[in-house]
């Protein structure tokens, strides 16, 4: 199509008040510099009181100063995504592309084989021509309870489907939009045979699948198991208006004890391989097993930009952002990410790309297996049908396939180093992004008004931790890997582009600047110490200036975003959490590996808890009743910076007074005195709490011997 008349499918718009921003950046950072002038030239000598920690705050001030400049390359630059879908059917109706979709799931457990279907259905219903969209599930669990799930499944999406196109159904999640009386029966059935916990003989002698399962197999050593439900190109696989349905297959790949089997990047690829033997859609589309659709046109917002006569030809994925639909009022955990997926990743996609990460997002097949980008190269995106398909075609397919799913296949491959998703990294989506960035291609971040997916949220503590733990562990291993941003990607990618993925990469480093700003100051106000300027000093402007205004615009740019204060102040909290736990955890086991001291480990995030839990939740109370270290860790600090005022107090009340204290040391009094509000929860499950998210007896106990030991020791013998 020439350029004459041309109209794109989708339009680019910049953020307003951009000019605003960048002059409030260049006041706080003159500020900073300020800050940093001001602990050079006042550094007490050697030998006087509050050197040591001086020169502490000196490096903390200069990290947290440099670290705030590399957040400026995510919002300086932000742009916003408009597609034209109406555009796209006017055009390639006819030519609309195939499309893979790749729904993963590892174990029934913690990944109840009802939420599973309930996605797989969500994604099968998409508002697109059937017998171009392919549905693979994947189960690296190779359970057999998953595997009916997916038999009842297949046999419902004949009535859901129709139902869903005929009266527009949105979301087309069963069970997030309604239960029907054929719905309630499917799930009482697969309740009932995952309470029994195995497969009755008169259900296992109704489909011949499950001969597949070897008795003495087991998770972890079994055969590839593939079945094809729905084949999308038999003339006898239809809904029940006779409808052609989408493709609907079930893969368990083959594992073996004595082979490594590379979590989800292990199964993304088996699942690369074996869908280009049976369907090879040209654009593949991978969501986690509890990320449902809530979009049906959602394929069609991916297509304009894919599609685009213009740029289309250099997009190598798009990613949507990750939602939750079980997010409390207040984000208790600040789970949702909102600046991140509301302002971040706008002002990463103004550079030429955004992170890939991990589900919701479209890649163009090629992309995936390796291919550079070539200007003026042209790909393809027609789809071709190669003609009906009989049954006893279906069953060669199937044992065509499965040797592309042994754990022997990859041996003396490039598959997870050239192709497919990389190995080796906790985080294999962000670097498997980089590298399609730096082979030339560009990325898109999509952000609808009407979200695309939704899924489940950590609703503990613990889970939220944990999951930033893995996250941050992988982007700092990514940052000093051979495919670090700093070096790999340097002349391959904007050097904005590059800021954004180091900012994510620098996140563990975060915990040793926050910790010690976190201990050290409140330690010095117990011994009466001032570590910053005295309330009618000059220097106390620059600190004002810095932290009022950082923290308002913080406050104003998360209400921008759709949260609430109280949301804002939860996500303070998180914040203080990740930074002195999660991060830490990630820094230590990351220099314990590069050293072989420890493995890397893929940790799933259980999607199951109990009912208290759940209840506590939703009342957002905060959930403290696992005796993990990172707890004892949050404990002890909470308490430190507790007794330091308290004992501050004290001190202050019999002696000179609080007003003149508080005019020698305003900034410890407000900074310890903050850090005792955001742990407010944390107090209440150590000293008040009654019920099973109170702190364990444990925690609690260790964590006032540490604080309790730190102040006695820094007192008397510092």
């Amino acid at each position: 199509m020439g350029n004459e008349g041309y109209l794109p499918l989708f339009e680019t718009r910049r953020a307003k008040g951009t000019v605003l921003y960048r002059v409030l950046a260049a006041s706080i950072f003159a500020g900073i510099c300020l800050i940093w002038v001001y602990r050079l030239s006042h550094i007490p000598k050697a030998g006087e009181d509050g050197r040591f920690g001086w020169i502490g705050l000196l490096g903390a001030e200069i990290w947290f100063g440099f670290y705030w400049l590399l957040t400026q390359a995510s919002r300086w630059n932000r742009v916003y995504r408009y597609t034209f879908k109406d555009r796209l059917s006017q055009r390639y109706e006819n030519e609309l592309p195939g499309v893979d979709v790749f729904v993963c799931t590892a174990d029934p457990t913690i990944e109840p084989p009802m939420m599973v279907i309930n996605t797989v259905l969500s994604v099968m219903a998409y508002d697109y021509p059937p017998e171009k969209l392919s549905v693979y599930l994947s189960d690296d669990g190779g359970s057999e309870l998953t595997y009916y799930a997916l038999l009842e499944a297949a046999e419902f999406a004949k009535y859901w489907i129709p139902y869903c196109k005929r009266y527009k159904v949105e979301p087309r999640s069963p069970a997030a939009y309604f239960v029907t009386k054929s719905y309630k029966e499917m799930e009482n059935q697969i309740q009932i045979v995952v309470k029994l916990g195995r497969i009755s003989d008169q259900i296992r002698s109704k489909c011949k699948g499950f001969s597949q399962w070897d008795p003495n197999s087991s998770r972890r050593d079994h055969d590839t198991i593939l079945q094809i439900l729905i084949d999308g190109r038999n003339p006898n696989s239809g809904d029940v208006e006779g409808c052609v349905l989408p493709t609907l297959v079930y893969l368990a790949r083959e594992k073996r004890p004595q082979h490594h089997h590379n979590f989800k990047a292990g199964a993304m690829n088996a699942l690369i391989r074996v869908s280009s033997n049976i369907s090879n859609g040209q654009v593949i589309l991978n969501v986690d097993c509890d990320m449902y659709s809530n979009n049906s046109m959602a394929i069609h917002d991916a297509l304009c930009f894919f599609m685009d006569e213009k740029e289309g030809q250099e997009v190598a994925f798009v990613q949507f952002p990750q939602n939750f639909e079980n997010r409390t009022k207040n984000d208790l955990y600040s789970n949702s990410l909102l600046v991140i997926y509301e302002v971040e990743f706008h002002g990463l996609d103004g550079y030429g790309g955004t992170l890939y990460v991990g589900s919701g997002c479209f890649h163009r097949r090629e992309t995936l297996c390796g291919r550079k980008f070539i200007k003026g190269s042209k790909i393809d995106m027609k789809w071709e049908f190669s003609g009906q398909r009989e049954e006893s075609r279906i069953h060669e397919l199937e044992e065509n396939s499965r040797s592309l799913a042994s754990c022997t296949f990859e041996e003396n491959t490039q598959w997870g180093k050239e192709m497919g998703l990389k190995y080796g990294c906790p985080v294999e989506d962000v670097i498997t992004g980089l590298s399609i960035q730096c082979r030339g291609w560009k990325s898109v971040y999509c952000n609808p008004t009407r979200k695309a997916f939704l899924g489940v949220a950590p609703t503990t503590l613990t889970q939220t931790l944990v999951q930033h733990k893995r996250w941050t562990e992988g982007n700092f291993q990514i940052l000093f890997s051979k495919y670090s941003p700093a070096w790999y990607a340097h002349g391959k990618i904007s050097f904005g582009l590059q800021l954004g993925y180091c900012c994510y990469g620098f996140w563990c480093l975060n915990s040793l600047a926050t910790l010690f700003y976190s201990i050290v100051p409140s330690l010095y106000l117990l011994k009466g110490i001032s570590l910053f300027p005295q309330v009618w000093s000059p220097w106390l402007i620059p600190f004002a200036y810095v932290i009022v205004s950082t923290y308002t615009w913080s406050l104003v740019e998360f209400l921008w975003c759709g949260g609430t204060i109280l949301g804002w102040w939860n996500d303070q909290r998180m914040w203080l959490y990740k930074r002195t736990s999660s991060y830490l955890f990630a820094f230590i086991d990351t220099i314990l590996n590069s050293l072989g001291y420890s493995d890397t480990a893929f940790m799933i995030t259980s999607k199951v808890d109990d009912e208290d839990v759940s209840e506590r939740y939703k009342k957002e109370v905060m959930e403290f009743g696992d005796p993990s270290p990172m707890f004892t860790i949050l404990a002890t600090l909470a308490i430190l910076n507790l007794y330091c005022f308290l004992g501050f107090l004290n001190k202050a009340i019999s002696g000179e007074g609080i007003t003149k204290a508080y005019e020698k040391m305003p900034w410890q009094i407000l900074l310890s005195g903050v850090l005792i509000l955001l742990n407010l929860p944390l107090y209440q499950a150590l000293y008040l709490r009654k019920d099973k998210g109170k702190m364990p007896s444990s925690v609690a106990f260790k964590s006032m011997a540490f604080a309790v030991s730190a102040c006695i020791c820094f007192q008397y013998l510092y």
